[in-house]
C-alpha cells in the first residue's frame, strides 16, 4: 500500500521545517516544490549579517510580539515550538547557540549555512524529494497541484499540500506574492500584502540628505502619531531616502497602518530623550552668546545630525524653550514606507478567517499554509524565524491529523 503523498509548496525555514516535523511522525511521502534553482535562499541571506534563530526574552514576551489576524495561532504555534525548542533543535543539527548581549540567539558558527547544509541533509537522508525551478501554478480539477518545469505544465497528485510560499520581500530569492492572485481566485481571504520591517520615506532638503545619510541615530525616542516618551528610545539610521533601523523596524506595522488609514503619518522624535525639556533649555540658554545657533545647540549636547533634524522640521525658533520643545518633539511627515522589494519582511497574507483548525484552508480541504503567507507579523530580532519554524510545524501537524497519522 502506496504511502499518502504530502506535497510542500515553498523550500524556505516554513516548508523545511513542515518537511521535517513530517518525516519525524513517517508514514507519508513528502515532496518539496521551489521555484528557485536551490532551496533555503532568504535563510542563507539572513544569515550574512549573524543569523538571528530566536530570542532568549520570557515566552510571554516572545508571544507578545505578533500581530495580525493570525496571530493567536501563531501564538500557539510558538507556545508548542519554543525559542527553547528551536534553540534545541539546532544543537541537534551540530549547531549549538549562544546569547547575545541584546537577547538574541545566534549560532555559534554565527552563520546560517552550516545549519542550512545539516538541515537539508537530515531532510535528504530521511527520504525529502526535492524538485527545484519548479514552480506552482495554480490546483489541477481533482484537487491536485498544476506546476510548472522547462516551460511545461503538468499536474502533481496530493493527498495534503502545505503551502509555504512567503510574502513578497526580496523577490530574487524566491518569494514574489504570485501566490497572492491564485488564493484569490480560490475564493480565500487574502489582506493585501505590504511591507513590514522596512525603512520609512522622508523629503529630507538636498543639504541635509548629503550631509547626513548614513549617520546613526543612536540614542532617540520615536513615537507614531503622538509625542514620544522615556519608554520609546531606540535606536534608527539616517538614510538618503528616510529613516531606517531597529526603532522604525519595531514600529512599522503601526506606521503601516496608520499610512493605510491616513496616507500619512507623523513621526515624533525626541532627540534627547535623557534631559527633560527645562533641563534642556537651561543648557541652550546657557551656552555662549557669541556663537552660532548650530553651535550653542551642539554645546547644549545635541549632535550635529540631531540639530539637522531640528531643521528639517521647520524653521528653528531663537528662545531656548521653544528650541528644547522642537529637540524634545521634532515632528516629521512620513508619506510611506520604502518599496515591499526593499523590506525585510512583509505583513498582511492569508487571513484567520480563511482558516480552519490546523492551518487548512476552508475553502481547499486538505490545503494548508504556513510561514509568512499568513496574516501575521513580529519585528526583527529572531521573532520572524521563530514563527516561520512554529507555523511550518504547525502545519505538518495538521496534516498528520487530517491523514490520521498525527
Amino acid at each position: 500500500m502506496s504511502l499518502p503523498q504530502v506535497v510542500i509548496v515553498g523550500a524556505g525555514p516554513a516548508g523545511l521545517a513542515a518537511a521535517e516535523r513530517l518525516v519525524e511522525a513517517g508514514g507519508v511521502s513528502v515532496t518539496l516544490i521551489e521555484r528557485m534553482p536551490s532551496p533555503a535562499r532568504k535563510f542563507l541571506l539572513a544569515g550574512r549579517g549573524g543569523l538571528n534563530l530566536t530570542h532568549s526574552e520570557p515566552l510571554e514576551r516572545v508571544l507578545a510580539r505578533y500581530g495580525g489576524s493570525v496571530a493567536p495561532v501563531v501564538r500557539e504555534a510558538i507556545a508548542r515550538f519554543t525559542p527553547q525548542d528551536l534553540r534545541a533543535w539546532a544543537d541537534r543539527l551540530g549547531e549549538p547557540t549562544f546569547v547575545g548581549s541584546s537577547g538574541r540567539v545566534f549560532p555559534q558558527s554565527f552563520k546560517a549555512s552550516p545549519l542550512a547544509r545539516a538541515w537539508l541533509a537530515r531532510l535528504q537522508a530521511a527520504g525529502v524529494r526535492l524538485l527545484a525551478r519548479t514552480r506552482w501554478t495554480g490546483f489541477s480539477d481533482d484537487g491536485g497541484l498544476v506546476v510548472e518545469s522547462g516551460g511545461e505544465a503538468r499536474a502533481l497528485p496530493a493527498d495534503a499540500t502545505i503551502l509555504a510560499l512567503g510574502g513578497a520581500s526580496w523577490s530574487r530569492l524566491g518569494s514574489d506574492g504570485a501566490w497572492v492572485p491564485i488564493l484569490a481566485e480560490a475564493g480565500v481571504a487574502v489582506a493585501p500584502l505590504a511591507p513590514m520591517n522596512a525603512g520609512v520615506a522622508t523629503a529630507w532638503s538636498a543639504v541635509f540628505r548629503a550631509r547626513f545619510a548614513g549617520t546613526p541615530l543612536k540614542r532617540v525616542a520615536i513615537g507614531v502619531g503622538r509625542p514620544a516618551d522615556a519608554s520609546d528610545t531606540t535606536e534608527a539610521m539616517i538614510t538618503e531616502h528616510g529613516l531606517e533601523g531597529t526603532g522604525i523596524y519595531a514600529r512599522s506595522a503601526h506606521i503601516g497602518e496608520a499610512l493605510d488609514a491616513a496616507g500619512a503619518v507623523a513621526l515624533h522624535l525626541d532627540l534627547r530623550p535623557d534631559l527633560d525639556a527645562d533641563a534642556l533649555a537651561a543648557r541652550i540658554a546657557a551656552a555662549p552668546k557669541g556663537r552660532t545657533l548650530t553651535e550653542r545647540l551642539r554645546r547644549a549636547g545635541l549632535a550635529p545630525a540631531a540639530v539637522g533634524l531640528m531643521r528639517e522640521a521647520g524653521p528653528l525658533p531663537a528662545d531656548p524653550e521653544a528650541l528644547a520643545a522642537r529637540a524634545k518633539d521634532c515632528v516629521l511627515s512620513v508619506a510611506s514606507m520604502r518599496p515591499i522589494e526593499r523590506a525585510i519582511s512583509t505583513r498582511g497574507g492569508v487571513r484567520a478567517e480563511a482558516l480552519e483548525a490546523g492551518l487548512m484552508l476552508r475553502v481547499r480541504p486538505g490545503v494548508f499554509v504556513a510561514g509568512e503567507m499568513l496574516d501575521w507579523h513580529a519585528p526583527t530580532g529572531g521573532y520572524l524565524l521563530q514563527g516561520c519554524l512554529a507555523t511550518g510545524r504547525a502545519a505538518a501537524e495538521g496534516v498528520l491529523a487530517r491523514l490520521g497519522r498525527a
